[in-house]
């Protein structure tokens, strides 16, 4: 075993452990966009989220990560039925509305409100029906692991990525 050297190993040097030097460095793997929706007391609640992850098969379980900043997730949490739609790609400005506060997120766009009153986003490419499972504090995000109870997918329809901070698409 040989000693890392970044000079002639082809390693760049090492970021700092910062937000920024983080968020840099993670920002090289890709990621998904999924909305988070629901009725809460009448209303549509929603936000976008990059950090969604399949959990197990057996019981269906997804996670998403939510910055314990968020003050639309203790609202989405409370309510019986959490619609988890995986955006396609033509829908980054959806996305934009959804992460940005202080705004009617759900202008122009078309959804299907399930009867727990999770929210499927329309023409999105998959959708899970869900409830929530179980939080986990995880530094300065919240774990939310989903149970599955329904599952869509359109295979034809391609996914938003999320890659080094913008939106991208799959060649």
């Amino acid at each position: 075993m040989t000693a890392h050297d970044p000079e002639t190993d082809g390693v760049p040097p090492a970021v700092p452990l910062d937000a920024s030097g983080l968020r840099l460095v993670l920002g090289a793997h890709p990621e998904g966009v999924v909305a988070l929706a629901a009725v809460v007391d009448g209303a549509l609640e929603g936000i976008a989220v990059s950090t969604f992850t399949p959990v197990s098969l057996e019981p269906a379980l997804v996670s998403v990560c939510v910055a314990h900043t968020s003050a639309t997730w203790p609202r989405l949490r409370t309510a019986a039925g959490l619609g988890v739609s995986v955006l396609a790609e033509d829908q980054a400005q959806l996305a934009r509305r959804l992460a940005a506060p202080g705004q009617d997120r759900f202008v122009g766009t078309s959804v299907t409100v399930g009867a727990s009153g999770a929210v499927l986003i329309d023409d999105a490419c998959a959708w899970f029906d869900c409830v929530v499972e179980n939080e986990i504090t995880a530094g300065d995000h919240l774990i939310a692991v989903l149970a599955v109870l329904e599952a869509h997918h359109r295979p034809d329809v391609r996914p938003l990525v999320f890659h080094r901070s913008s939106f991208a698409r799959l060649a």
